[in-house]
């Protein structure tokens, strides 16, 4: 059984951490974490400090299409969709490149310290299945499949539901549950891009199948309002709602610019915020009311939102969540920030295995060269969080597979497998 010495920091619960200067992670051989101990008798395989040991980051809203566009900066949402994002992800009707940029989107993860993602694809099935065949090969976690469109959209990104439906079921066949790891999503991109049929059989599909269901919500005002013009809805929530895709398995993205009674209902159905503060800055789209979800007890998980998001980075996302609680009058606390981004997110997403450094948990990880001076729980997590200079995590593991180990500077898909 692999011992490994290093410095720990996971988070208990929104409101504790746990952090060890010094400690022994023994890692059995199914890749589970066999316990967490001061040092003592038992002998080392490596000693990583001052290196500090942290869980795998959880990413709850991210675009492997849009991988090569981070920084495109073209304007609010929807002119940015047609300018950037639109173009781009038409590309992945070509295998070979969808095939090459999996890889480069993978590498990208694991050098990022993340190890489970909820990932939107292109409209292209085949393109998703060769996702699927690079998150297989790297190892990690994660519930993915092709957005949904057929209305409204690019003829290029166009899909009839007559077609979209039995390929995303077919992909389920596949890839659903597959090694414990893989999941299989029903994405309608957002309602703009969907026909009622569309929506409806996302629906009925992802309830027959118990797929999860992803979109997103409520990102931009214009969106909004050309969402209930075209639906002729009282609210952007009930188009969802009328067609089946609300539920406790149902992920909604962004979430701006939501009433009273469309907060009360989300909560009501269990249903989950992915709150994705560095695109909402980084596209004008505006700033999540953080303390209507908290309020409502409704679980918050943390997406990069890559392109509209600038970085693969979860602590540098979290730390775009702390400015958007700073903006709108929100206290939020660095240790409510990593649960986010860890084992609330873990939980939020099905996902009990993993999250956080404790004995039974499987030994999903990451190393960070936290600084020698750094020896308290708060200046560990200050530095994890808030120090936008501090490098890339050094190590990544999957049920205590090194799948990611940084040798050098550089962009992480040079050289990918």
């Amino acid at each position: 059984m692999p011992v490994l010495r290093a410095r720990v920091l996971t988070a208990v619960s929104a409101e504790q951490v746990r952090y060890l200067d010094d400690a022994l992670v023994v890692i059995d051989g199914t890749g589970r974490i066999a316990d967490i101990r001061p040092p003592g008798e038992l002998e080392v395989d490596e000693d990583l400090r001052p290196g500090l040991l942290v869980p795998g980051f959880v990413d709850a809203h991210v675009h492997y299409p849009q991988t090569r566009i981070v920084g495109a900066a073209s304007g609010p949402l929807l002119q940015w969709l047609e300018r950037s994002a639109f173009p781009e992800e038409a590309r992945f009707a070509d295998a070979d490149h969808a095939g090459r940029v999996a890889e480069e989107f993978c590498a990208c993860l694991a050098a990022a310290g993340t190890t489970m993602a909820m990932i939107y694809g292109s409209v292209h099935p085949e393109a998703a299945n060769l996702l699927f065949r690079a998150l297989d090969r790297w190892g990690l976690r994660a519930i993915a499949g092709p957005v949904l469109m057929d209305d409204h959209s690019p003829e290029a990104l166009t899909l009839p539901a007559a077609e979209a439906l039995p390929a995303l079921s077919k992909l389920a066949d596949r890839w659903h549950g597959h090694d414990g790891r893989l999941q299989v999503a029903a994405i309608p991109r957002f309602a703009l891009s969907c026909s009622r049929e569309m929506l409806a059989g996302a629906g009925s599909l992802a309830a027959e199948r118990h797929l999860w269901v992803t979109t997103h919500l409520a990102e931009n005002p214009a969106e909004c309002e050309e969402a209930l013009r075209r639906f002729d809805a009282p609210d952007y929530l009930s188009i969802y709602e009328e067609a089946g895709l609300v539920g406790p398995r149902s992920v909604f993205a962004h979430c701006i610019h939501l009433s009273s009674s469309e907060w009360d209902r989300f909560a009501e159905a269990g249903a989950i915020v992915a709150h994705c503060p560095d695109s909402n800055f980084f596209l004008g789209s505006g700033n999540m009311p953080v303390d209507a979800v908290r309020s409502r007890r409704i679980p918050i998980t943390i997406g990069s939102d890559v392109a509209g998001g600038r970085s693969f980075r979860i602590p540098r996302i979290l730390s775009s969540a702390w400015d958007n609680g700073k903006t709108i009058g929100a206290h939020l606390t660095p240790t409510e920030l990593l649960w986010w981004g860890t084992r609330g997110a873990a939980l939020a997403l099905g996902e009990s295995r993993v999250g956080a450094l404790e004995g039974g948990l499987d030994a999903d990880m990451a190393l960070y060269e936290l600084p020698h001076w750094v020896r308290s729980e708060q200046d560990a997590l200050g530095w994890l969080l808030f120090d936008h200079d501090a490098p890339r995590p050094r190590r990544t593991w999957v049920r205590g597979r090194v799948i990611w180990e940084r040798t050098g500077g550089g962009y992480p898909w040079r050289g990918v497998r």
